[in-house]
């Protein structure tokens, strides 16, 4: 059934494209929507580090005063103004269109002074709304919100200014007092600088600054508003940088969703390949590290499902061997002996029962491999004798000894008890030995060896003295199906299905298990187990 839903590069595409709208619009809700509350902190913050820096400057000792201040005014675009106590100029920075502040009377700067000394040597004055023609020519206003309300009509809406102040006299940092404002004191409405035909909001800072011995105030005066032409310049440049972030977004966007999703389609088409049984296919996905191991990972699993399809095929084959030989013996023979006389021999009898015991054998080693393998056969554990256990396996083994001329030694020093189940690890011997007896050399000779390791474990050896096993080849023995020799023949004992079905127990048991061997000198397959006791 086919998934309707959006490929992974239109989804890259789409979060792209919202990602970089999300930008446009923090972009244009900070650059238009809330620029003048952004300069106006900003400007608030330049004009109380300017103040701090003018104090320094006057409090200096330098030859150079008026040129330092002029030049602070004109670095941060702002009016410094000083005066005496009475109001007489002493020094005069402007660098602001159309400024008033010099036309501020004299009465105006004295209720300033008084304030800013009642206030610890600071005050700070915001003016916000429209003013009139006579702005000083009252300036009793400056203490009289009632006055000044009138002055705009505006009552006592929250566009009347407040005079603050707070801070400490005569101190570089008394200008930071001056950014808080103070509740309950009286308001004014009456100094802004024109703008056409409107005017623009500014703050004013006023420190009584103490120079020699004599006092001076300090007038550092900021446009609060941005001026028209870089309003619309900001707005300009908006306008076109979206316009090319739009451009830019589509292309960026699109590149990045094809080239993230290349190397996944490729992987879909190549798993689709393997899907189809093409277990040859290779993953090549290497752009990214998550897609190089997803690359990794499905390589191996194609390498294994080959390996599996491989031996499955070799399984089909041997079996089908295995299970034809059998019966076509046992057809030939009971026709023999149905159509002949005298055939029905105690002989050929023998043979029919040898075969269809090997045709059972066949099938009980599958069963057990598949039961083994889905972990659905318990283990039945019991204390018994591992040693005399062995030695019955043997018994099995004497008509092979005298007709065969196979010889099986069996060496150990003591017998031991251990808790496993019987009859399974009877098996695990059994297989074992018939594998041995299968691979032995042309003297037809195995070893079985119990050792008793001061570790408190008791290991099982079966040696026998064929070609051996090719270091590249160990790691494999124990696989399901898997032959080191893969021209089939039949096995003088046993399925051929041996390794597996022990690996299968020694796991259910959580015995060590292993195989040591080399090319022109015979095999060594071992298991321990956790001895119970020694007897």
């Amino acid at each position: 059934m086919k998934h309707e839903k959006i490929s992974i590069k239109w989804k890259i595409f789409f979060y792209l494209l919202v990602f970089t709208g999300i930008l446009l619009t923090v972009l244009w809700l900070v650059q238009i929507c809330y620029l003048d509350k952004f300069y106006k902190k900003i400007k608030s913050q330049e004009a109380l580090e300017l103040t701090s820096e003018v104090i320094e400057v006057l409090q200096s000792d330098s030859q150079n005063i008026e040129e330092q201040i002029d030049a602070l005014a004109a670095q941060n675009n702002m009016i410094v103004f000083v005066t005496d106590t009475d109001g007489n100029t002493i020094y005069s920075a402007e660098y602001i269109p159309n400024s008033r502040l010099r036309e501020m009377p004299q009465e105006m700067i004295q209720k300033l002074y008084e304030d800013a000394k009642s206030k610890g040597g600071s005050t700070k004055l915001e003016f916000e709304g429209d003013v009139g023609k006579n702005d000083f020519q009252n300036p009793q206003d400056v203490m009289n919100p009632d006055a000044a309300a009138g002055a705009t009509g505006a009552g006592n809406s929250p566009d009347a200014a407040d005079v603050a102040g707070a801070g400490a006299e005569n101190a570089p940092g008394a200008a930071n007092g001056a950014e808080q404002e103070t509740a309950g004191m009286p308001v004014q409405n009456g100094f802004m600088q024109n703008h056409g035909q409107e005017r623009i909001e500014s703050v004013i800072y006023v420190n009584v600054v103490s120079i020699d011995g004599s006092e001076r105030i300090l007038f550092v005066n900021a446009q609060l508003t941005p001026v028209d032409a870089t309003v619309n310049t900001l707005r300009a440049e908006l306008v076109w940088i979206t316009v090319i972030m739009i451009v830019l977004s589509l292309g960026i966007a699109l590149l990045i969703s094809r080239k993230v999703s290349r190397s996944l389609i490729g992987l879909n088409a190549s798993a689709k390949e393997m899907a189809g049984g093409n277990f040859d296919v290779h993953f090549d996905g290497t752009d990214y590290r998550e897609v190089a191991e997803l690359s990794d990972t499905l390589n191996m699993t194609a390498r294994e499902l080959g390996k599996s399809e491989r031996l499955r095929r070799e399984l089909i084959a041997n079996v089908s061997h295995d299970l034809r030989t059998p019966l076509t013996m046992i057809i030939a023979y009971a026709e023999v002996m149905r159509d002949l006389p005298g055939e029905n021999s105690p002989e050929n009898v023998q043979v029919v029962i040898d075969e269809a015991e090997r045709l059972t054998n066949l099938v009980n080693d599958m069963l057990d491999i598949s039961k083994l393998q889905a972990g659905v056969l318990e283990k039945n554990v019991t204390v018994y004798n591992l040693t005399e256990s062995i030695q019955s396996v043997f018994a099995r083994y004497n008509k092979l000894k005298e007709q065969d001329g196979y010889k099986i030694d069996f060496s150990y020093d003591q017998m031991v008890m251990v808790e496993a189940d019987e009859y399974k690890i009877f098996q695990v011997i059994y297989n074992l030995v018939n594998n041995a007896i299968n691979y032995t050399g042309d003297d037809k000779q195995i070893w079985v060896r119990q050792i008793v390791r001061e570790d408190g474990y008791v290991r099982i050896e079966v040696t026998d003295s064929g070609e051996g096993i090719a270091p590249e080849a160990l790691p494999y023995v124990w696989d399901r199906y898997y032959k080191v020799d893969k021209t089939h023949k039949r096995a003088v004992m046993g399925t051929g299905l041996g390794l597996s079905i022990v690996k299968n127990i020694l796991e259910l048991h959580d015995a060590r298990y292993g195989v040591e061997s080399e090319v022109g000198k015979g095999s060594t397959f071992w298991f321990e187990l956790k001895v119970y006791q020694i007897v």
